[in-house]
Formats: C-alpha cells, structure tokens, sequence
C-alpha cells in the first residue's frame, strides 16, 4: 500500500452549515477556526489531515 502524497485530494470538512459561534471562535458547523477556514486553500494534504484529526477531537470535546 503506497503512502498519500503531499499533493493528493483532501476533502473539506464544510458541511455547508456556515455560522460562526456567538464569540466567533469557530463554525459551528465543520468546527474549524476563521483562520483554518481561510487557510485551507493554502495547506498541503498533510496539514489538511492534521486540522481534520484536530476537528476530530474538538468534536469529540465538544460531544462531552
């Protein structure tokens, strides 16, 4: 099985629910930071996946 490469296909955590928090710390919808929401564009595949397994958590923060 090959390793991802740094230019393959990420898909955005957007979930079309766009709506910061009242403090505007984060989207309620796809969790992410106004700076992870513009910056995502910019990232490589690796920091793509590094910011979905932080949203991961965060969710799972979130859930508790």
């Amino acid at each position: 099985m090959s390793q991802p490469t740094e230019t393959e296909f990420v898909q955005s955590p957007c979930v079309s629910v766009c709506k910061l928090t009242a403090d505007r710390a984060y989207c309620i919808g796809c969790l992410r930071t106004l700076e992870e929401i513009r910056g995502w564009k910019h990232m490589d595949a690796g920091q793509k996946r590094a910011l979905l397994a932080d949203l991961e958590n965060r969710q799972s923060a979130a859930a508790e």
